[in-house]
């Protein structure tokens, strides 16, 4: 299985909900779900509005949504994450911004998970 990474330029806009197996990167706009096995890496030019679920992610840009991850969430120092976070482990670089509540640990990942339901929510 050869490890892939797919690209989301900065020219993309997207309303609606995203699903990907394995690794992608977006530097353009997204507004709705995204949602994955995968890990997720939002590039310094990219804007989500909507809430991320996925194994891992690593930020550079913005984010206004919940984040949920079954291993590592990433904060760039140019990062801006409006919303809340539960993951297995938490790295916040010196100069990011984050407005929300943390919870930090496999327990708190799997208390999210139930919260959410595990699946996606349409969007209202």
């Amino acid at each position: 299985m050869s490890s892939s990474k797919n690209v989301l330029s900065s020219d993309v806009e997207i309303k609606g909900s995203i699903k990907f197996s394995h690794d992608l990167i977006i530097d353009g706009k997204i507004e709705g779900e995204v949602h994955s096995d995968g890990s997720l890496t939002v590039g310094e030019n990219a804007l989500i509005k909507g809430e991320i679920k996925t194994r891992s992610v690593i930020i550079f840009g913005k984010v206004e949504g919940n984040i949920t991850v079954q291993e590592r969430c990433e904060l760039k120092s140019n990062a801006t994450l409006i919303g809340d976070i539960a993951a297995g482990t938490l790295a916040i670089e010196e100069g990011a911004t984050f407005m929300g509540q943390s919870q930090v640990g496999k327990k708190a990942v799997e208390a999210a998970t139930a919260r959410t339901g595990g699946a996606p929510r349409p969007q209202s």
